[in-house]
């Protein structure tokens, strides 16, 4: 029992603060590029390497603690996290070589982890007809910490940032966010309950084996999910973490508040647009609507497919605007993208916990993990220096989107969907 009789309302208030603040601190480098850039001597393409390297840990991370809520609780594995992430910003802060900053900045970035523990833990509160709405919430008010990020960081630390303990902007905005993150983490694990009740917590827990990992894992359904957020949670990291220096370097806008403004209305569209994303998922399920007739029945995946359908129509969109060579254009175009994304992963993450109830943990780990490579791969195309210029990236991500949603087509048929939690890739449900 915590401080404070937890209810699945102010269990989900814990769990999208605990979020926000994780998202803020993984992509708090992203407004500071410049002067890192300037202080290290990085090219433009080391800073590509820069922003990919915040998503390195995430895959191993995500599977990882997905697994370990579902055995040990969310609020121990929470706080855990909080806590040495926020030694390892204040460290940061300090660190005189690249290489060193860079080493602390990789274990920083596993911040980004949080998110499938906060997803364990909201699913573990919430009936089925409510989730999508909840874990949208939850992940959408999270994501938009990196836009939080965006717009209070560089404000609160400016260029000619003059503090007690340092005269370096960015070096200041480690430390403290580090200072905050290990209070949130102490918070965590004193206020936060598991689940619902014991026998809920349970249930969860005798399904924590690695053999009910693998099965779940290589499941129909959690294959071609994961898939799906790879191209669109991994499309939104890697947007949070290239937009500034894009905005910056492809329209000559040396402003670094700007750009950094700028790159949020993609955040602020990723991040708080979700709940629509989850809300529209759970409406079609409990009205049984169908809006994609090819999938007759069901309700979710076509939600979910209509969603990356647009996802990828936008990244052309991202590309056709950054040609124009009109700044706003290509804002507009990015704000797009970021409401695609976000309906997509809100229609995502609703079905992980539907299908499977009793593993959401597990089941979120790998999405969410596997999720996490388009963070990695998509800002190395961004930067790539055989393109033309920087506009065309968009595009080349976009070509590379449609085998994912060829697949989902497939897994999405009604005669496959019904037993996309049985059948696998791997293996079978004898």
């Amino acid at each position: 029992m915590g401080l404070v009789r937890m209810t699945k309302w102010r269990t989900l208030v814990l769990a999208t603060v605990g979020f926000n603040f994780s998202f803020l601190i993984w992509f708090s480098f992203a407004p500071f590029t410049g002067p890192m850039a300037e202080e290290f001597g990085l090219s433009l393409a080391e800073i590509g390497i820069l922003a990919s390297a915040a998503i390195w840990l995430a895959p191993f991370g995500r599977i990882l603690t997905g697994w370990l809520s579902d055995k040990y609780g969310a609020p121990t594995v929470f706080a855990i996290v909080l806590g040495y992430v926020g030694v390892f910003s204040i460290a940061s802060a300090f660190a005189q070589s690249y290489t060193v900053f860079f080493v602390e900045r990789l274990i920083v970035a596993t911040a980004g982890i949080t998110f499938v523990i906060g997803i364990q833990h909201v699913s573990e509160w919430f009936e089925e007809e409510e989730l999508g709405t909840a874990e949208g919430i939850y992940a959408g008010i999270g994501n938009a910490g990196a836009a939080g990020g965006a717009l209070i960081l560089p404000r609160v630390f400016p260029s000619d940032w003059s503090g007690p303990l340092f005269s370096t902007n960015w070096r200041a905005a480690f430390f403290y966010t580090g200072i905050v993150s290990i209070l949130l983490g102490v918070a965590y694990l004193l206020l936060g309950e598991a689940a619902k009740s014991e026998t809920k917590r349970q249930a969860t827990k005798e399904k924590a084996s690695f053999d009910e990992w693998f099965y779940t894992a290589t499941r129909y359904g959690t294959v071609v999910l994961a898939l799906a957020y790879v191209m669109t949670f991994g499309l939104e990291l890697s947007m949070n973490g290239w937009l500034a220096t894009y905005y910056r370097e492809g329209f000559d806008t040396n402003d670094l508040v700007l750009a950094s403004t700028f790159a949020a209305t993609f955040s602020v569209a990723a991040g708080l647009l979700r709940p629509v994303g989850g809300y529209v998922s759970d409406r079609l399920a409990r009205a049984e609507r169908d809006i994609l007739p090819v999938f007759h029945g069901r309700y979710r995946e076509q939600w979910t497919f209509v969603s990356l359908c647009f996802v990828v129509l936008t990244m052309f969109v991202m590309t056709l605007a950054g040609l124009s060579g009109q700044v706003l254009l290509a804002v507009a175009a990015g704000f797009l993208v970021g409401m695609g994304c976000a309906f997509a992963e809100g229609a995502i993450f609703a079905q992980v916990p539907a299908m499977f109830p009793d593993s959401s943990g597990a089941v979120a780990g790998v999405v969410g993990g596997i999720g996490t490579v388009g963070g990695i791969v998509y800002p190395l195309v961004y930067a790539a220096p055989m393109l033309p210029n920087l506009h065309t990236g968009y595009a080349v991500v976009g070509v590379s989107m449609v085998p994912i949603l060829l697949l989902a087509a497939w897994v999405f048929r009604p005669t496959v969907a019904e037993q996309a939690t049985t059948a696998g890739f791997v293996g079978s449900d004898d």
